[in-house]
């Protein structure tokens, strides 16, 4: 089964659960703000899709972090990833494959089949 990584006020998570939802297909959702976000779970991500592709620097809480800590590396992103669970791009689908898509745009889902 998909699993939808969002953060339910998020406008392009909506887009997202509308596209997949138009599609019918089956699909869990794991709410990063409500549901958290684990040091098991991060690492399942990051074994997916590499580290500096899933910080997102166009956020509100990237612009809130100090520059101190926006010079980070591996270990460091990590942490800040699990104090921050937002500064993860969003959204992430990961497919029954185990590939994660990250973010999301008109048409990203137009291929996968249910």
């Amino acid at each position: 089964m998909l699993t939808l990584y969002m953060i339910h006020n998020c406008d392009t998570c909506r887009k997202a659960r509308k596209a997949l939802d138009d599609k019918a297909l089956m699909y869990k959702t794991h709410d990063l703000r409500k549901d958290g976000l684990s040091a098991a779970l991060l690492e399942h991500i990051l074994n997916r899709v590499p580290l500096v592709e899933v910080i997102n620097k166009r956020s509100k809480t990237w612009r809130n972090l100090s520059d101190e800590e926006k010079d980070y590396d591996a270990n460091s992103a990590r942490q800040l990833l699990l104090k921050h669970p937002t500064l993860l791009k969003r959204p992430l689908l990961e497919l029954d494959d185990g590939t994660i898509m990250i973010g999301y745009r008109d048409g990203d889902y137009d291929k996968l089949s249910g």
